[in-house]
């Protein structure tokens, strides 16, 4: 049985043959036929391995510590780039819907004129025959595209929508009321493209008594000095100043 089939039973310390052809320590060569000298094993470490500190382990220590860094900053640019490209995108879509409107209120504010005479013929009863169809057809189309008409008798005032052009007093009223559409608003969305011209009319009891008006009695009397009313002089007073009983 050769050493390479030797099987070491329980027990049994295995031994290592040192096959180097260099002597370790007379640095001299070997010969073929030499025995070589058993050397015998042991688990236990080296001692420089044992003792030295793995400069190579801390090397990479270094290198992951510096890599989840650069990875961490790159996370960071990452998440500011995407918060302003969404950012963006919500900014040209508020512009793009600003401009859309905006142009569509300009298209349709043409048509106001053209409104205004169908709505004036509709009250003089000439909105008739095929006028009459053009007209409805008009105002359904604009419609359609988003034009609001907006401006009924009764609605209380409202400075950001109504223009008022003439103004009264009435005793069935409460608040600051139109009375008169005199022009009627339109709107498309929340973009006012002309005011309603109103006539409007608030409460009586807001009518105030004009400064200065002087205070008198059921008999024309007016108060005198220390703040009683002064009797008015008779006729006979009046004539003959001075005279008493005879």
């Amino acid at each position: 049985m050769t050493d390479e089939q030797h099987v070491p039973e329980e027990g049994e310390t295995p031994v290592v043959r040192d096959r180097r052809r260099i002597d370790p320590e007379t640095g001299l060569r070997r010969e073929p036929d030499q025995n070589p000298t058993p050397v015998e094993s042991s688990d236990a470490p080296l001692p420089d391995e044992a003792t030295q500190p793995s400069a190579a382990s801390d090397g990479e220590s270094d290198a992951l510590a510096q890599a989840r860094a650069e990875a961490t900053e790159r996370l960071d640019d990452l998440k500011r780039l995407q918060a302003e490209y969404q950012n963006y995108r919500r900014r040209v879509e508020r512009d793009r819907v600003a401009v859309r409107e905006a142009a569509k209120a300009e298209v349709l504010g043409g048509f106001l004129g053209v409104l205004d005479d169908v709505g004036r013929a509709r009250e003089h009863g000439d909105l008739t025959g095929a006028f009459r169809a053009v007209g409805e057809a008009l105002e359904a189309a604009v419609a359609k595209a988003g034009l609001e008409q907006f401006g009924e008798v009764g609605d209380e005032f409202d400075p950001t929508i109504h223009e008022a052009l003439m103004h009264g007093y009435a005793d069935d009223v409460k608040v600051t009321t139109c009375t008169q559409i005199l022009q009627p608003g339109y709107r498309v969305g929340e973009r006012v493209i002309r005011p309603a011209r109103v006539a409007v009319a608030d409460p009586t009891e807001a009518l105030v008594e004009p400064e200065g008006h002087d205070e008198q009695d059921e008999n024309g009397a007016e108060p005198d000095d220390n703040g009683g009313i002064a009797a008015p002089e008779s006729a006979g007073d009046a004539d003959h100043p001075g005279t008493g009983d005879n």
